[in-house]
């Protein structure tokens, strides 16, 4: 089974990643630091989730590539 992200959740990261396609990474870290870079007002978890929900699509989508 997959992990279920809710719908805000996803809806957010996929704005933030079309946004700002050049600073999303395949690191944790770097896409937790980007989201606080922006200013949103999210709570530590919402942010933990869509970090880690970009995180997932950006090297899903580097593994479709290649």
């Amino acid at each position: 089974m997959g992990k279920a992200v809710p719908k805000g959740i996803k809806a957010k990261a996929e704005e933030i990643q079309k946004y700002f396609p050049d600073k999303v990474t395949d690191s944790f870290d770097q896409n937790k630091a980007l989201l606080n870079s922006l200013g949103l007002p999210l709570p530590k978890t919402n942010r933990n989730l869509i970090a880690g929900f970009m995180t997932r699509k950006f090297k899903q989508a580097k593994k479709a590539a290649n």
